[in-house]
Protein backbone atom coordinates (compact mmCIF):
# COMPACT_ATOMS: atom_id res chain seq x y z
CA UNK A 1 0.00 0.00 0.00
CA UNK A 2 1.27 3.16 -1.02
CA UNK A 3 1.59 5.85 2.10
CA UNK A 4 0.37 9.16 1.41
CA UNK A 5 1.16 12.40 3.21
CA UNK A 6 -2.12 13.62 4.76
CA UNK A 7 -2.14 16.59 2.18
CA UNK A 8 -1.63 13.70 -0.57
CA UNK A 9 -5.09 11.99 0.52
CA UNK A 10 -6.96 14.89 1.08
CA UNK A 11 -6.40 15.63 -2.91
CA UNK A 12 -6.99 12.32 -3.90
CA UNK A 13 -10.57 12.10 -1.57
CA UNK A 14 -11.36 15.91 -3.58
CA UNK A 15 -10.29 13.82 -6.71
CA UNK A 16 -11.92 11.10 -6.51
CA UNK A 17 -15.83 11.79 -7.32
CA UNK A 18 -14.71 13.58 -10.27
CA UNK A 19 -12.51 10.35 -11.59
CA UNK A 20 -15.18 7.82 -10.71
CA UNK A 21 -17.69 10.08 -12.50
CA UNK A 22 -15.64 9.38 -15.76
CA UNK A 23 -16.46 5.71 -16.90
CA UNK A 24 -19.84 5.77 -15.81
CA UNK A 25 -20.24 9.43 -17.84
CA UNK A 26 -19.15 7.11 -21.04
CA UNK A 27 -21.39 4.44 -20.30
CA UNK A 28 -24.58 6.37 -19.80
CA UNK A 29 -23.56 8.88 -22.61
CA UNK A 30 -23.15 6.18 -25.42
CA UNK A 31 -26.02 4.30 -24.24
CA UNK A 32 -28.57 7.47 -23.93
CA UNK A 33 -27.35 8.53 -27.81
CA UNK A 34 -27.56 4.97 -28.78
CA UNK A 35 -31.00 4.56 -27.86
CA UNK A 36 -32.35 7.78 -29.81
CA UNK A 37 -29.44 7.00 -32.34
CA UNK A 38 -31.39 3.48 -33.04
CA UNK A 39 -34.66 4.79 -32.24
CA UNK A 40 -33.45 6.49 -35.94
CA UNK A 41 -32.06 4.09 -37.72
CA UNK A 42 -34.31 0.98 -37.21
CA UNK A 43 -37.80 2.88 -35.45
CA UNK A 44 -39.65 -0.95 -36.09
CA UNK A 45 -37.59 -3.03 -34.00
CA UNK A 46 -35.63 -0.43 -31.64
CA UNK A 47 -36.05 -2.35 -28.44
CA UNK A 48 -34.67 -5.98 -30.00
CA UNK A 49 -31.79 -3.49 -31.34
CA UNK A 50 -30.85 -1.77 -28.62
CA UNK A 51 -31.12 -4.92 -26.23
CA UNK A 52 -29.09 -6.78 -29.38
CA UNK A 53 -26.73 -3.62 -29.00
CA UNK A 54 -26.21 -3.59 -25.03
CA UNK A 55 -25.97 -7.36 -24.71
CA UNK A 56 -22.69 -7.97 -27.33
CA UNK A 57 -20.97 -4.89 -26.21
CA UNK A 58 -21.22 -6.37 -22.67
CA UNK A 59 -20.09 -9.49 -23.71
CA UNK A 60 -17.33 -8.63 -25.73
CA UNK A 61 -15.69 -6.24 -23.15
CA UNK A 62 -17.07 -8.23 -19.84
CA UNK A 63 -13.16 -9.85 -19.59
CA UNK A 64 -11.41 -6.46 -19.55
CA UNK A 65 -10.94 -4.95 -16.67
CA UNK A 66 -9.98 -8.73 -14.77
CA UNK A 67 -7.15 -8.73 -17.28
CA UNK A 68 -6.19 -4.98 -17.51
CA UNK A 69 -6.37 -5.43 -13.44
CA UNK A 70 -4.01 -8.14 -13.85
CA UNK A 71 -1.41 -6.36 -16.05
CA UNK A 72 -1.25 -3.35 -13.74
CA UNK A 73 -0.84 -5.32 -10.84
CA UNK A 74 2.37 -6.49 -12.52
CA UNK A 75 3.41 -3.02 -14.51
CA UNK A 76 6.26 -1.41 -13.29
CA UNK A 77 7.07 1.94 -14.37
CA UNK A 78 8.26 5.34 -13.41
CA UNK A 79 4.38 6.68 -13.44
CA UNK A 80 3.56 3.99 -11.20
CA UNK A 81 1.32 0.91 -11.78
CA UNK A 82 -1.94 2.61 -12.53
CA UNK A 83 -1.55 5.80 -14.46
CA UNK A 84 -0.20 4.29 -17.42
CA UNK A 85 -3.35 2.64 -17.43
CA UNK A 86 -5.66 5.02 -16.70
CA UNK A 87 -4.01 6.79 -19.55
CA UNK A 88 -4.55 4.22 -22.09
CA UNK A 89 -8.47 3.42 -21.45
CA UNK A 90 -8.44 7.36 -21.73
CA UNK A 91 -6.97 7.66 -25.49
CA UNK A 92 -9.22 4.82 -26.61
CA UNK A 93 -12.27 5.21 -25.13
CA UNK A 94 -12.62 9.27 -25.64
CA UNK A 95 -11.98 8.82 -29.72
CA UNK A 96 -14.49 5.82 -30.13
CA UNK A 97 -17.05 8.33 -28.46
CA UNK A 98 -16.33 10.44 -31.14
CA UNK A 99 -16.99 7.95 -33.31
CA UNK A 100 -20.06 6.62 -32.33
CA UNK A 101 -21.38 9.85 -32.86
CA UNK A 102 -20.98 9.46 -36.48
CA UNK A 103 -22.73 6.04 -36.73
CA UNK A 104 -24.92 5.96 -39.87
CA UNK A 105 -25.55 2.36 -38.99
CA UNK A 106 -26.31 -0.06 -36.75
CA UNK A 107 -23.22 -1.97 -36.83
CA UNK A 108 -21.29 0.89 -37.42
CA UNK A 109 -22.62 1.80 -33.86
CA UNK A 110 -22.05 -1.20 -32.28
CA UNK A 111 -18.28 -1.56 -33.63
CA UNK A 112 -17.97 2.04 -32.11
CA UNK A 113 -19.62 1.16 -29.04
CA UNK A 114 -17.51 -1.51 -28.03
CA UNK A 115 -14.54 0.25 -28.46
CA UNK A 116 -16.00 2.91 -26.28
CA UNK A 117 -16.38 0.10 -23.32
CA UNK A 118 -12.83 -1.26 -23.81
CA UNK A 119 -11.16 1.82 -23.41
CA UNK A 120 -13.09 3.26 -20.41
CA UNK A 121 -12.82 -0.63 -19.15
CA UNK A 122 -9.46 -0.80 -19.68
CA UNK A 123 -9.33 2.78 -17.22
CA UNK A 124 -11.74 1.40 -14.42
CA UNK A 125 -10.47 -1.42 -13.75
CA UNK A 126 -6.62 -0.06 -12.49
CA UNK A 127 -8.84 3.08 -11.08
CA UNK A 128 -11.16 0.92 -8.96
CA UNK A 129 -7.93 -0.23 -7.39
CA UNK A 130 -6.34 2.99 -6.01
CA UNK A 131 -8.72 2.50 -3.07
CA UNK A 132 -7.07 -0.36 -1.81
CA UNK A 133 -3.29 0.69 -2.84
CA UNK A 134 -3.55 4.37 -1.29
CA UNK A 135 -6.38 4.73 1.25
CA UNK A 136 -5.97 3.32 5.37
CA UNK A 137 -8.94 0.66 5.89
CA UNK A 138 -10.52 2.74 8.49
CA UNK A 139 -11.30 5.73 5.80
CA UNK A 140 -12.44 3.65 3.21
CA UNK A 141 -16.18 4.04 4.19
CA UNK A 142 -16.01 7.90 3.13
CA UNK A 143 -13.61 7.36 0.26
CA UNK A 144 -16.16 4.59 -0.90
CA UNK A 145 -19.08 7.61 -0.54
CA UNK A 146 -17.10 9.91 -2.37
CA UNK A 147 -16.28 7.28 -5.28
CA UNK A 148 -20.04 6.14 -5.44
CA UNK A 149 -20.92 10.26 -5.36
CA UNK A 150 -18.73 10.42 -8.05
CA UNK A 151 -20.40 7.27 -10.19
CA UNK A 152 -24.14 7.95 -9.02
CA UNK A 153 -23.42 11.59 -10.28
CA UNK A 154 -22.33 10.68 -13.38
CA UNK A 155 -24.95 8.73 -13.66
CA UNK A 156 -27.80 11.75 -12.94
CA UNK A 157 -25.62 13.89 -15.14
CA UNK A 158 -26.12 11.48 -18.34
CA UNK A 159 -29.38 12.77 -19.24
CA UNK A 160 -28.89 16.34 -18.44
CA UNK A 161 -26.17 16.22 -20.64
CA UNK A 162 -28.28 13.69 -23.11
CA UNK A 163 -31.29 15.64 -23.54
CA UNK A 164 -28.88 19.38 -23.86
CA UNK A 165 -27.35 17.06 -26.97
CA UNK A 166 -30.55 15.54 -28.48
CA UNK A 167 -31.01 16.96 -31.25
CA UNK A 168 -26.99 17.39 -31.70
CA UNK A 169 -25.46 14.09 -31.01
CA UNK A 170 -22.12 14.09 -32.62
CA UNK A 171 -21.77 17.38 -30.74
CA UNK A 172 -22.52 15.91 -27.28
CA UNK A 173 -20.37 12.70 -27.87
CA UNK A 174 -17.24 15.21 -28.49
CA UNK A 175 -18.02 17.05 -25.62
CA UNK A 176 -18.38 13.92 -23.75
CA UNK A 177 -14.76 13.20 -24.69
CA UNK A 178 -12.99 15.82 -24.77
CA UNK A 179 -14.24 16.31 -20.71
CA UNK A 180 -13.42 12.65 -19.56
CA UNK A 181 -9.91 12.67 -21.23
CA UNK A 182 -9.19 15.85 -19.66
CA UNK A 183 -10.44 14.93 -16.09
CA UNK A 184 -8.27 11.65 -15.93
CA UNK A 185 -5.19 13.52 -17.39
CA UNK A 186 -5.84 16.12 -14.39
CA UNK A 187 -6.18 13.10 -12.25
CA UNK A 188 -2.87 12.00 -13.31
CA UNK A 189 -0.86 15.02 -12.80
CA UNK A 190 -2.69 16.13 -9.30
CA UNK A 191 -2.29 12.34 -7.84
CA UNK A 192 1.13 11.03 -8.76
CA UNK A 193 1.63 7.41 -7.84
CA UNK A 194 5.03 7.59 -7.65
CA UNK A 195 8.10 5.25 -9.25
CA UNK A 196 7.34 1.72 -8.51
CA UNK A 197 10.32 0.18 -10.45
CA UNK A 198 11.64 -1.16 -7.25
CA UNK A 199 8.51 -2.83 -6.01
CA UNK A 200 8.95 -6.37 -5.86
CA UNK A 201 7.10 -8.48 -9.06
CA UNK A 202 4.24 -10.05 -8.57
CA UNK A 203 5.02 -13.65 -8.57
CA UNK A 204 3.48 -16.10 -11.52
CA UNK A 205 3.47 -15.08 -15.01
CA UNK A 206 0.41 -12.89 -16.28
CA UNK A 207 -0.94 -15.00 -17.98
CA UNK A 208 -0.68 -17.79 -15.48
CA UNK A 209 -2.43 -16.00 -12.50
CA UNK A 210 -4.83 -14.17 -15.20
CA UNK A 211 -6.68 -17.50 -15.86
CA UNK A 212 -6.55 -18.97 -12.39
CA UNK A 213 -7.82 -15.19 -11.11
CA UNK A 214 -10.47 -15.25 -13.58
CA UNK A 215 -12.00 -18.54 -11.04
CA UNK A 216 -12.42 -17.57 -7.62
CA UNK A 217 -13.24 -20.85 -5.78
CA UNK A 218 -16.33 -20.66 -3.32
CA UNK A 219 -16.16 -22.59 -0.91
CA UNK A 220 -12.11 -21.03 -0.13
CA UNK A 221 -13.41 -17.53 -0.72
CA UNK A 222 -17.09 -17.36 0.34
CA UNK A 223 -17.54 -13.92 1.13
CA UNK A 224 -15.61 -12.32 -2.07
CA UNK A 225 -18.67 -14.73 -3.67
CA UNK A 226 -21.86 -13.25 -1.78
CA UNK A 227 -20.03 -9.63 -2.05
CA UNK A 228 -20.33 -10.37 -6.25
CA UNK A 229 -23.38 -12.26 -6.05
CA UNK A 230 -25.03 -9.08 -4.33
CA UNK A 231 -23.59 -6.76 -6.58
CA UNK A 232 -24.66 -8.99 -10.27
CA UNK A 233 -28.52 -9.35 -8.75
CA UNK A 234 -28.52 -5.28 -7.70
CA UNK A 235 -26.94 -3.85 -10.72
CA UNK A 236 -28.61 -6.26 -12.94
CA UNK A 237 -32.29 -5.14 -11.43
CA UNK A 238 -30.98 -1.00 -11.89
CA UNK A 239 -30.27 -2.20 -15.32
CA UNK A 240 -32.78 -3.55 -16.35
CA UNK A 241 -34.52 0.04 -15.68
CA UNK A 242 -32.63 2.40 -17.15
CA UNK A 243 -31.67 0.44 -20.25
CA UNK A 244 -35.27 1.17 -21.59
CA UNK A 245 -35.88 4.72 -19.43
CA UNK A 246 -36.78 6.30 -22.50
CA UNK A 247 -38.86 3.76 -23.87
CA UNK A 248 -40.74 3.13 -20.59
CA UNK A 249 -42.09 6.83 -20.83
CA UNK A 250 -43.09 6.56 -23.92
CA UNK A 251 -44.43 2.90 -24.08
CA UNK A 252 -45.66 2.61 -20.39
CA UNK A 253 -46.29 6.44 -19.20
CA UNK A 254 -47.53 7.53 -22.73
CA UNK A 255 -44.98 10.34 -23.58
CA UNK A 256 -43.80 11.41 -26.72
CA UNK A 257 -40.15 11.22 -27.66
CA UNK A 258 -39.24 14.43 -27.09
CA UNK A 259 -41.42 14.57 -23.69
CA UNK A 260 -39.39 12.03 -22.66
CA UNK A 261 -35.88 13.32 -23.54
CA UNK A 262 -37.07 16.46 -21.99
CA UNK A 263 -38.55 14.64 -18.12
CA UNK A 264 -35.11 12.46 -18.02
CA UNK A 265 -32.91 15.79 -16.83
CA UNK A 266 -35.74 16.48 -14.42
CA UNK A 267 -36.16 13.04 -12.95
CA UNK A 268 -32.71 13.54 -12.36
CA UNK A 269 -32.74 16.50 -10.12
CA UNK A 270 -34.96 15.67 -8.54
CA UNK A 271 -33.29 12.78 -7.67
CA UNK A 272 -30.01 14.76 -7.16
CA UNK A 273 -30.67 15.49 -3.39
CA UNK A 274 -32.01 12.49 -2.05
CA UNK A 275 -28.83 10.87 -3.73
CA UNK A 276 -25.98 13.46 -2.41
CA UNK A 277 -27.42 12.91 1.19
CA UNK A 278 -27.55 8.89 1.12
CA UNK A 279 -23.95 9.24 -0.52
CA UNK A 280 -22.64 11.59 2.39
CA UNK A 281 -23.87 10.12 5.32
CA UNK A 282 -23.79 5.79 4.10
CA UNK A 283 -19.94 6.01 4.30
CA UNK A 284 -19.59 8.09 7.35
CA UNK A 285 -21.49 6.14 9.03
CA UNK A 286 -20.05 2.93 8.30
CA UNK A 287 -16.60 4.50 9.24
CA UNK A 288 -18.04 5.32 12.41
CA UNK A 289 -19.74 2.26 13.45
CA UNK A 290 -17.29 -0.28 11.96
CA UNK A 291 -19.98 -2.17 10.11
CA UNK A 292 -20.51 -2.34 6.22
CA UNK A 293 -23.26 -5.17 5.57
CA UNK A 294 -25.86 -3.40 7.61
CA UNK A 295 -25.75 -0.19 5.30
CA UNK A 296 -25.36 -2.46 2.13
CA UNK A 297 -28.17 -4.20 2.91
CA UNK A 298 -30.41 -1.18 3.86
CA UNK A 299 -29.75 -0.04 0.55
CA UNK A 300 -30.40 -2.75 -1.35
CA UNK A 301 -33.75 -3.08 0.36
CA UNK A 302 -34.32 0.45 -0.69
CA UNK A 303 -33.67 -0.10 -4.05
CA UNK A 304 -36.06 -3.05 -4.35
CA UNK A 305 -39.23 -0.69 -2.74
CA UNK A 306 -38.53 1.76 -5.44
CA UNK A 307 -39.52 -0.52 -8.25
CA UNK A 308 -42.67 -1.26 -6.59
CA UNK A 309 -44.10 2.73 -6.79
CA UNK A 310 -44.48 2.20 -11.15
CA UNK A 311 -45.86 -1.48 -10.64
CA UNK A 312 -48.86 0.24 -8.58
CA UNK A 313 -49.20 3.47 -10.75
CA UNK A 314 -48.10 3.80 -14.25
CA UNK A 315 -48.06 7.58 -14.39
CA UNK A 316 -45.28 10.50 -14.39
CA UNK A 317 -45.49 11.32 -10.16
CA UNK A 318 -45.09 7.60 -10.12
CA UNK A 319 -42.18 7.63 -11.86
CA UNK A 320 -40.16 10.32 -10.68
CA UNK A 321 -40.89 9.11 -7.26
CA UNK A 322 -39.34 5.51 -8.05
CA UNK A 323 -36.65 6.79 -9.13
CA UNK A 324 -35.83 9.49 -6.23
CA UNK A 325 -36.07 6.87 -4.13
CA UNK A 326 -34.06 4.15 -6.21
CA UNK A 327 -31.31 7.10 -6.42
CA UNK A 328 -31.50 7.04 -2.54
CA UNK A 329 -31.24 3.38 -2.10
CA UNK A 330 -28.15 2.89 -4.65
CA UNK A 331 -26.42 5.77 -3.41
CA UNK A 332 -26.11 4.06 0.02
CA UNK A 333 -25.41 0.96 -1.72
CA UNK A 334 -22.73 1.66 -4.09
CA UNK A 335 -21.14 4.43 -1.26
CA UNK A 336 -20.27 1.45 1.18
CA UNK A 337 -20.45 -1.72 -1.41
CA UNK A 338 -16.88 -1.01 -2.80
CA UNK A 339 -15.08 -0.91 1.19
CA UNK A 340 -16.59 -3.58 1.68
CA UNK A 341 -15.32 -5.16 -1.21
CA UNK A 342 -11.90 -4.10 -0.57
CA UNK A 343 -12.39 -6.13 2.27
CA UNK A 344 -13.02 -9.55 0.96
CA UNK A 345 -10.45 -9.65 -1.58
CA UNK A 346 -8.37 -12.70 -1.96
CA UNK A 347 -5.68 -11.24 -2.34
CA UNK A 348 -5.51 -8.29 -0.74
CA UNK A 349 -2.04 -6.87 -1.18
CA UNK A 350 -0.37 -8.04 -4.54
CA UNK A 351 -3.37 -8.72 -7.08
CA UNK A 352 -5.85 -5.87 -5.64
CA UNK A 353 -6.55 -4.55 -9.52
CA UNK A 354 -6.99 -8.20 -10.67
CA UNK A 355 -9.31 -9.04 -7.72
CA UNK A 356 -11.14 -6.02 -7.64
CA UNK A 357 -11.79 -6.22 -11.90
CA UNK A 358 -13.41 -9.40 -11.23
CA UNK A 359 -15.41 -8.46 -8.88
CA UNK A 360 -16.46 -5.63 -11.89
CA UNK A 361 -17.49 -8.34 -13.59
CA UNK A 362 -20.96 -8.28 -11.43
CA UNK A 363 -21.46 -4.93 -11.99
CA UNK A 364 -20.54 -5.04 -15.65
CA UNK A 365 -22.58 -8.43 -16.55
CA UNK A 366 -26.18 -7.00 -16.13
CA UNK A 367 -25.47 -5.39 -19.05
CA UNK A 368 -25.31 -7.93 -21.23
CA UNK A 369 -27.94 -9.69 -19.22
CA UNK A 370 -30.22 -7.33 -18.10
CA UNK A 371 -31.59 -5.80 -21.56
CA UNK A 372 -32.40 -9.60 -22.68
CA UNK A 373 -34.16 -10.32 -19.85
CA UNK A 374 -35.79 -7.21 -19.49
CA UNK A 375 -36.75 -7.52 -22.91
CA UNK A 376 -38.29 -11.17 -22.38
CA UNK A 377 -40.30 -10.08 -19.53
CA UNK A 378 -42.34 -7.21 -21.06
CA UNK A 379 -43.07 -9.09 -24.28
CA UNK A 380 -43.74 -11.90 -22.36
CA UNK A 381 -45.40 -10.97 -19.06
CA UNK A 382 -47.57 -8.19 -19.24
CA UNK A 383 -45.57 -5.10 -19.86
CA UNK A 384 -43.32 -3.13 -18.10
CA UNK A 385 -45.48 -3.42 -14.73
CA UNK A 386 -44.21 -7.05 -14.60
CA UNK A 387 -40.50 -5.58 -15.22
CA UNK A 388 -40.96 -3.56 -12.14
CA UNK A 389 -42.33 -6.32 -10.08
CA UNK A 390 -39.41 -8.52 -11.27
CA UNK A 391 -36.82 -5.90 -10.46
CA UNK A 392 -37.92 -5.74 -7.12
CA UNK A 393 -37.79 -9.84 -6.61
CA UNK A 394 -34.08 -9.30 -7.63
CA UNK A 395 -33.30 -6.36 -5.55
CA UNK A 396 -34.36 -8.04 -2.27
CA UNK A 397 -32.24 -10.75 -3.16
CA UNK A 398 -29.43 -9.06 -4.26
CA UNK A 399 -29.87 -7.40 -0.11
CA UNK A 400 -29.48 -10.06 1.00
CA UNK A 401 -26.67 -11.50 -0.24
CA UNK A 402 -24.66 -9.75 1.72
CA UNK A 403 -25.68 -11.46 4.66
CA UNK A 404 -23.88 -14.74 5.03
CA UNK A 405 -20.33 -12.21 4.47
CA UNK A 406 -18.08 -12.59 7.51
CA UNK A 407 -16.72 -9.14 7.20
CA UNK A 408 -18.67 -7.19 9.00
Amino acid sequence: MVELSPQGLRRLFVWAPFTAAVPQLAFGITAYFTALQIQTLDPDHKLEQLALVNTVVAIVTIGVQPVVGALSDRTRTRRGARAPWLLIGALIGAPALVVTGMAQSVPWLLASAVLVHVGFHTLAGPLSAIQPDRVPIQRRGRFSSLFGLGTIAGGILVPVIGSRFATSIPLGYTVTAVLLLAITIAFILRNPEGDNRAAVSVSGSATRCLLRGLWINPLRHPDFCWVFAGRLLLFGGYAMIHTFQLYLLQDYIGLTRDQATNLTPKIAMVSAPGFVLAVALSGLISDRIGRRKPVVLAGGLVVAAAAVIPAVTATTAGIVASFAVLSIGFGIFISVDQALATQVLPDQQSGAAQGLGLLNIAAALPNAIAPALAAAVVSGFGGYAALYVTVAVIGVAGACAVLPVKVR
